[in-house]
């Protein structure tokens, strides 16, 4: 039996298998880290999210990042709207990000600028590397008479 010819029966099996591998990538928001000197930058992709929808916060050395991407709506009622595709995710997700010792978290910094969110985490003044200066021209401790290689010898 012949199948009737469908011309976008393909296109369509393809859009669908593209929205499922985009909906999981998606949910995992592309970020970008990288060490720019005494910070770290923190870039993440949120296209489509308003700065009001985006909650970070610190708890211990866990940094979470949660948006909210609000669905678009429009009257479906009227015979003349209806949707012909809808690929774009919305929803809300999350992601963690386990912070170092060395950071100072209480220094944090956030901008929000064209759908990408930049987070700036400064390295803590103990973590950071420091030189140590050699002093010269003070006498070696003396180890006492008798004493070879730091031990007394036994008579």
């Amino acid at each position: 039996m012949a199948t009737p010819f469908d011309p976008f029966r393909d296109v369509d099996r393809f859009l669908n298998q593209v929205s499922r591998s985009v909906a999981s990538g998606a949910r995992s928001m592309p970020m970008d880290l990288f060490r720019q000197g005494d910070h770290f930058i923190v870039k993440v992709d949120l296209p489509g999210v308003k700065a009001d929808q985006i909650d970070i916060d610190v708890d211990d050395r866990t940094l979470t990042i949660r948006a909210e991407r609000l669905a678009e709506t429009f009257d479906t009622t009227d015979d003349k709207n209806q949707w012909v595709s809808r690929e774009r995710i919305s929803g809300t997700y999350a992601r963690q990000i386990t912070l170092g010792s060395g950071l100072d978290v209480s220094q944090i910094t956030a901008d929000y600028t064209d759908g990408v969110l930049t987070l700036t985490l400064p390295v803590a003044e103990e973590a950071k590397p420091r030189k140590i200066a050699v002093q010269s021209g003070s006498a070696s401790p003396s180890l006492g008479a008798g004493v070879i290689d730091g031990k007394v010898p036994v008579s």
